[in-house]
């Protein structure tokens, strides 16, 4: 599985990440974890207010920070 994290270095695009991270390695996921916070990059996948989270490249949430229990129904647990 891949995970990025598309946000503009500010503290929710990082809570974000963090919590991406937590539930990862909580649940022993076999997955790589990535923070993109190129503008140019963030813009390829059409998300114009970040954070946003990307699943096998399919944009799941965008524009909020996500609590623990909706990171984890994206991924499937």
């Amino acid at each position: 599985m891949e995970i990025k994290v598309l946000g503009s270095g500010c503290s929710r695009c990082k809570k974000a990440l963090e919590l991406v991270n937590k539930v990862v390695k909580d649940n022993g996921l076999d997955a790589k974890v990535e923070y993109i916070d190129d503008i140019m990059k963030i813009m390829e996948y059409n998300v114009m207010s970040t954070p946003a989270i990307v699943v096998n490249n399919e944009v799941k949430i965008k524009g909020s920070l996500p609590s623990e229990s909706e990171i984890k129904k994206i991924l499937g647990l």
